[in-house]
């Protein structure tokens, strides 16, 4: 039975917990939370569960002192993208396997700096850090790369998501960290701190991908898009004025070694219908070369009763559960999962 650690307890960590404590291949030993509120409570409460006599606590260093197998690391993502390295490179020194949602997909992005950090960690702690998810994580690393074995010849891997922001409810996430509501005429996003965050963190996408399809990558060319609200808009987390930011599109390409380029585009909306009348998929692959590939895939909540955001949390979440088997047997160092037979440039 593996012994397991939740990092974090918001929306998907409380998913996570409820996961855990349904499968009898794992045992909850303990859970971090940031604030003093939660401090101190139960997780099984936490998780609007009954209670299960293991409390959570805001001090690392019980974490650290803990005796477990593997940390579920699911904290939300926050500027500078490497604030989070010094708690999981101490995890990882303690001797506790990771999974994190939170960044962590491909290190090797960063440079030599920033994988030594990590790698010695793990190596001292006999442990093991991989990045998990569906995006980073599984969208473009196990499903569009895995389809670019159909190509006699590769010219672009081109990757689009949209995510409907319209019912998320809260406004740190979506004024804060999705940017909306932000005066471009003040300050224009696309170049500021945001920008750097996300393109650090979807950096490890597209150097993930060249390495996989046998090159490199020789440059990342960022396009980021604006679209702004033609009328006050009023979204689930506040209102967005007229003007101001309403959808944001991350949006990088790089350029390989080898020629192909791989695109990348995030595109954030309060409103789909400011993009057009048809349905956007949450995500769209297209394969240029030869032969032409498209595919499209979905991710919708079957409960009307319940918020639209709660399966994207599920498929997160059911990832990095699937992953703790995976992840406690691999070897010390950096763990991730790799698409079965990848176009390769050689």
């Amino acid at each position: 039975m593996a012994r397991i650690v939740q990092w974090a307890t918001g929306s998907m960590g409380r998913t996570s917990i409820r996961r855990i404590l349904d499968d009898p291949r794992h045992q909850l030993v303990g859970g971090f939370v940031y604030g003093a509120r939660k401090n101190g409570n139960d997780l099984g409460a936490i998780a609007r569960r009954d209670p299960i006599g293991v409390a959570a606590t805001n001090d690392r260093q019980q974490i650290l002192d803990l005796d477990a197998d593997l940390v579920l690391h699911m904290p939300r993502i926050t500027l500078p993208y490497d604030a989070l390295v010094d708690d999981v490179a101490a995890l990882l020194r303690s001797g506790k396997n990771i999974i994190s949602v939170a960044g962590f997909h491909f290190p090797q992005a960063h440079g030599e700096d920033y994988v030594r950090r990590l790698h010695d960690a793990a190596i001292k702690g006999g442990a093991t850090l991989a990045g998990v998810g569906v995006n980073p994580g599984l969208i473009v690393e196990r499903l569009a790369l895995a389809a670019t074995a159909m190509s006699h010849e590769l010219e672009r891997l081109a990757v689009f998501e949209t995510v409907d922001a319209s019912a998320m409810t809260s406004p740190d996430f979506v004024f804060g960290l999705m940017g909306f509501n932000s005066d471009p005429a003040a300050a224009d996003i696309r170049s500021g701190p945001l920008a750097d965050l996300y393109g650090q963190l979807f950096s490890e996408v597209l150097h993930f991908a060249a390495a996989e399809l046998g090159t490199s990558v020789r440059e990342i060319r960022p396009d980021h898009r604006l679209t702004l609200a033609p009328k006050p808009l009023t979204i689930a987390s506040g209102q967005i004025e007229e003007g101001r930011v309403a959808a944001t599109e991350w949006r990088w390409t790089a350029l390989t070694q080898a020629g192909p380029e791989i695109l990348m585009s995030i595109l954030w909306t309060a409103d789909p219908s400011l993009h057009g009348p048809d349905k956007l998929g949450h995500w769209k692959i297209e394969i240029t070369g030869r032969p032409a590939i498209t595919m499209t895939l979905d991710i919708t909540e079957a409960d009307p009763a319940m918020p639209p955001s709660r399966a994207l949390t599920d498929a997160v979440v059911a990832v990095a559960v699937r992953a703790i088997p995976d992840v406690i047997a691999a070897p010390p160092g950096f763990f991730a999962y790799r698409p079965p037979a990848a176009w390769s440039a050689a």
